[in-house]
């Protein structure tokens, strides 16, 4: 698989954990491995002008997900094809108070925050509350089994 993790925020983050979370979510939506995605960490500036340039929100967000080719999810029996899912952008400062006030480590955050963005150009939604409890269910599924064997990936 074709995770490329590029650090611009300044904060020092563990890059191959995310790569390996990025990793771990695709095989478990049955990604083509051939499949590329990007993943960029900015900072707050950058993650704002971004916000409102594609959101027209003001302020720094979280995890913004931009789709290339508009892969879905594959199935046991077919994978996707070959593509490039898009870019993930993530804000760590942004990442690190969500962090505190969910009383856990900001690593777990962006790990939490790259599944989330994997799962948005992976075409699901949070708009709507069935939506929202398949997405947020996926993700937990993911993030959970990843935190509980990280080496395996």
């Amino acid at each position: 698989m074709g995770v490329e993790v590029n650090n611009e925020s300044g904060i020092e983050v563990e890059v191959s954990s995310l790569q390996a979370i990025a990793e771990h979510g695709m095989r478990a939506m049955k990604v083509h491995p051939s499949a590329e995605l990007a993943v960029v960490l900015v900072d707050e500036a950058a993650m704002s002008e971004l916000h409102v340039t594609w959101m027209d929100e003001s302020g720094p967000t979280d995890v913004l997900s931009f789709p290339m080719d508009e892969l879905r999810p594959g199935r046991e029996d077919q994978p996707l094809p070959e593509g490039m899912l898009g870019d993930i952008v993530l804000c760590p400062s942004v990442a690190a108070t969500q962090a505190q006030a969910a009383g856990h480590s900001t690593l777990h955050e962006l790990h939490i925050l790259t599944v989330h963005g994997l799962l948005h150009l992976l075409g699901f939604d949070h708009a709507e509350p069935e939506e929202e409890k398949e997405m947020f269910g996926l993700q937990g599924e993911i993030v959970s089994s990843f935190s509980e064997n990280p080496a395996v990936d």
